[in-house]
């Protein structure tokens, strides 16, 4: 298979600064989305150190094959796989490390939503932390691959509310888990199967919250270029109001 991709961030109508962070390493097939969160700007530093350290884990590890990693290697999952779960986790001590040690940036966190998948391999792998999503866009049908860790999606798997209700649901922007929250963080991974036809779609949840999955499934059906569907995609999220920043990166599968 063959990967090809599109991405686009945006501040979006309300918010002068820009807390989403992302990162596209062709070569590696690894794609990225931050969202950052934390006062005074610190956000913003949260999301940055998320992608940079990945980057670098990947970098690093591409050229020094005897380089000691910073978490021992999970023996069910792809090499692969391996590097993108330690990338994340080192990038939560970090984040963690800086939090506890600047005042500047005491509480500072960021989601993080990320797929590899390297040409000429049909496996494609899926990690996250935070209510950042995963879409997979097939034969006409969105499907959200991600489970966001927040507090109303704990609500709805415990039946307490419905979908609709969440909507409207007064604490929707608690998140339960984070990069930065502590010294360690779980991460949710997946490995699926590529098929030829498939877009998956990365955003924060500033697309997912301003854009219905149905206006979304319209997009990604069109049939345009990636890049024209990243444009609007973000441009939908703009129109319905923008409260918060956006970013979207788009993933085709190809033979």
């Amino acid at each position: 298979m063959h990967y090809r991709s599109a991405a686009k961030t945006h501040p979006g109508m309300k918010r002068e600064l820009n807390e989403d962070s992302y990162v596209i390493l062709e070569n590696e097939g690894v794609f990225v989305v931050a969202d950052g969160m934390g006062g005074h700007n610190a956000g913003e530093v949260a999301s940055k150190i998320a992608i940079d350290t990945i980057a670098e884990f990947f970098h690093a590890s591409e050229e020094d094959d005897d380089m000691t990693w910073p978490y021992k290697l999970d023996p069910t999952l792809a090499l692969d796989a391996n590097k993108l779960m330690v990338g994340i986790k080192f990038a939560n001590k970090r984040i963690f490390k800086q939090s506890s040690e600047d005042a500047a940036c005491s509480g500072m966190g960021t989601t993080v939503v990320s797929i590899i998948a390297k040409d000429g391999s049909d496996d494609l792998y899926v990690a996250h932390v935070g209510d950042s999503r995963c879409y997979c866009f097939f034969d006409g049908e969105l499907v959200q691959v991600s489970e966001d860790h927040s507090l109303v999606n704990e609500y709805i798997k415990a039946g307490q509310i419905t979908k609709e209700q969440a909507k409207t649901f007064p604490h929707k922007n608690v998140i339960m888990r984070a990069l930065g929250m502590k010294d360690n963080v779980l991460v949710d991974i997946q490995k699926r199967q590529a098929r030829a036809g498939e877009i998956y779609l990365l955003c924060s949840d500033g697309l997912s919250d301003m854009v219905p999955d149905d206006e979304m499934e319209k997009i990604l059906a069109s049939g345009i270029s990636l890049e024209e569907m990243t444009k609007q995609l973000v441009d939908m999220a703009n129109a319905n109001g923008g409260k918060d920043n956006i970013t979207v990166i788009l993933v085709k599968v190809e033979p």
